[in-house]
């Protein structure tokens, strides 16, 4: 069966993001645009995921855990798990290799923390926009012994992506899946042979603000259970 999906929302958690990006708001957007499944991608960090499985488990819509991770070479990458327990593993192992600068909300944004009520119960002090001290090798195989998804982010974007900073993707880690932004960079990619063939392509919306999430567009084929 055909799911529609955007598998790259961030919360009011990211400080990036709207801050009525709460977990109400985005799980019923995501409800009305007719979408499957979404995933909840903050900036390193899990914190919001939790009060948005709650909600989504209230109205019948399918919430993947998940975080956007930015490594040590400032390559963002999704990493999606099959449960809460995997993506809070996966959060405390990053969250110990951040840098401990903390956030100046008046700069970069709120950090905030919701409850399945929208309600405000707390601020992420520490800064999410920075670089883990996590290397791409080293996250792929820490997120693999979880059981996840390693997907790099906006591959044809100039910045915070795995070919704008590296050049190639390494042939030696087993990278099955592709986030692409734009039908017409990922064309000019594909052109230029920097992409195997082989390559499963996902095109996310990369939502900061309730509009951003993705209409019923892109899908997958398979099952609920599958996922």
């Amino acid at each position: 069966m055909k799911l529609y999906y955007d598998f790259h929302i961030h919360t009011g958690l990211s400080p990036c993001a709207d801050d009525d990006m709460t977990p109400n708001n985005i799980v019923n957007m995501a409800k009305i645009k007719e979408l499957d499944v979404i995933a909840i991608t903050d900036h390193n960090s899990c914190k919001n995921v939790e009060a948005c499985l709650k909600v989504a488990e209230k109205v019948g819509m399918l919430v993947i855990p998940g975080m956007e991770l930015q490594t040590k070479e400032e390559v963002h990458v999704l990493c999606l798990f099959k449960d809460l327990d995997s993506a809070l593993c996966f959060q405390e192992f990053v969250y110990n290799r951040l840098p401990n600068i903390k956030n100046k909300p008046d700069i970069f944004g709120n950090q905030i923390i919701f409850n399945e009520n929208d309600e405000i119960v707390g601020y992420e002090e520490k800064l999410l926009l920075n670089s883990a001290d996590i290397t791409i090798d080293e996250a792929f195989y820490r997120v693999k012994e979880l059981g996840g998804q390693f997907i790099p982010a906006h591959i044809d974007k100039d910045t915070y992506s795995i070919i704008s900073n590296l050049g190639f993707i390494p042939d030696y880690l087993d990278i099955k899946t592709l986030e692409y932004s734009s039908y017409e960079k990922i064309n000019k990619l594909i052109n230029s042979k920097l992409l195997k063939n082989t390559y499963i392509l996902i095109k996310n919306s990369d939502a900061h603000n309730l509009g951003q999430i993705s209409e019923r567009e892109n899908y997958i084929e398979c099952h609920p259970g599958e996922l």
